[in-house]
């Protein structure tokens, strides 16, 4: 939250989120509520809040008398997914372009040196949870919440595919990688090429994700 704690319900929403995006807790598992507040050392009513905004996010879902599990992955949702993506990425990118302030400069600089200086360990998890702090990243910069909030839930669900195939992909780094040159272009100011490559990078991971359908 800007200019304050974040609140338990945030906190706990935030936690369960992520997890449920790194499949940690597995598509069609309950929710148990009782561990997650002890975990995060807090009651059932911020774990509750937190769990309806993810239903919200079609993360999980929940049945009465029967309890909340997590949404199942259904690859049939990569062609609506791709398709809201392919359109608003690129507007991101190219605001994120014009927008960024001189600190989101240095954010996207630490961003870039360090997909420059890392090695490819072979765990795709690791890249997966990369990625999706490069992406936020550039979300933020374009300093427009309703399009950041919009990317964050689209990517989210992009990423339980990515989690779902990582297994059986090959490349991941490349992918990770390759947002390098979109990091440059957002630091140089140029809003047609990141927008450009913004648009690559959305259209190569349903492409590889295609491959193994």
């Amino acid at each position: 939250m800007p200019g304050g704690r974040r609140s338990l319900a945030e906190q706990a929403y935030l936690f369960i989120r992520d997890r449920l995006v790194m499949l940690d807790i597995a598509p069609g598992e309950p929710i148990n509520e009782e561990w997650l507040g002890g975990t995060l050392g807090m009651g059932r009513t911020p774990i509750r809040e937190a769990l309806k905004r993810l239903e919200a996010d079609r993360l999980v879902v929940a049945f009465p008398r029967r309890g909340t599990f997590a949404t199942e992955v259904n690859i049939s949702d990569l062609a609506h997914i791709s398709e809201v993506r392919r359109t608003l990425e690129p507007v991101a990118a190219a605001a994120a372009a014009e927008r960024a302030t001189a600190a989101d400069h240095a954010t996207l600089t630490a961003l870039r040196e360090l997909l420059e200086t890392s090695e490819d360990s072979g765990d795709n998890a690791d890249l997966l949870r990369t990625d999706l702090e490069l992406h936020r990243s550039l979300y933020r910069c374009a300093h427009n919440p309703f399009l950041e909030d919009t990317l964050v839930h689209y990517d989210n669900l992009a990423t339980r595919i990515w989690c779902l195939f990582a297994p059986r992909l090959r490349g991941m780094a490349g992918h990770v990688h390759e947002h390098a040159p979109l990091l440059t272009a957002v630091i140089e100011g140029d809003p047609k090429k990141a927008a450009d490559l913004a648009l690559d990078h959305v259209t190569g991971f349903e492409r590889a994700v295609r491959t193994l359908i």
